[in-house]
């Protein structure tokens, strides 16, 4: 086995914690920290994949009340070991032009596009993550024979975990974070 670049090694016994993700030049640009690990997204991007995310953060974008803001594959800070990589995040963050993450508690969706290699922490590792940082509504969007289908889920305050309130096929209507409206046919070509 070869040896690990200086930069793969934690700083510490218990591992990686969120703020030490801004001094890992060398890592690759998709990095994420789930559980004090560093995640790293090697697998070329499905374009699928691409079009879809792409064109929610350009729908929700369209919609969103000025006091919004809508970003693609930046980190958020869930707590001190967590800081995963939502492909789209609406938040109430104010706008900084060098900011490297946005904070839990300004995030009022995360959309998770799940991609095969990606699937089992989308689905079940970083839902639980997303609702104990207290994140009122995450969407996982899956790829039905080339048609985008969209599960919206809401946080239950009593449970602390997400129920979901609908399966969107052709079209989405959900009032969180805001009135949103999407022709789910028109995120691919």
């Amino acid at each position: 086995m070869s040896t690990l670049p200086d930069w793969m090694i934690p700083p510490r016994p218990e591992g990686w914690f969120a703020a030490d993700l801004d001094d890992l030049p060398d890592a690759p640009r998709h990095t994420e920290l789930i559980d004090g690990s560093l995640i790293f997204t090697m697998s070329p991007q499905r374009r699928w994949h691409m079009e879809v995310v792409d064109a929610l953060r350009s729908a929700l974008r369209a919609q969103a009340p000025e006091n919004y803001r809508v970003d693609r594959e930046m980190t958020v800070v869930l707590d001190e070991r967590n800081r995963p990589e939502p492909d789209v995040i609406v938040s109430t963050s104010p706008y900084k032009g060098d900011q490297t993450w946005i904070p839990a508690e300004t995030v009022e969706l995360v959309v998770e596009v799940v991609s095969p290699e990606s699937a089992e922490r989308d689905r079940h590792m970083k839902p639980l993550k997303y609702a104990a940082a207290g994140i009122r509504s995450m969407w996982l969007v899956d790829d039905e024979d080339g048609a985008p289908v969209v599960s919206v889920y809401e946080l239950d305050a009593t449970t602390g975990a997400y129920t979901r309130t609908q399966v969107a096929r052709g079209s989405l209507r959900t009032p969180l974070p805001f009135d949103v409206e999407i022709d789910l046919a028109t995120l691919t070509p």
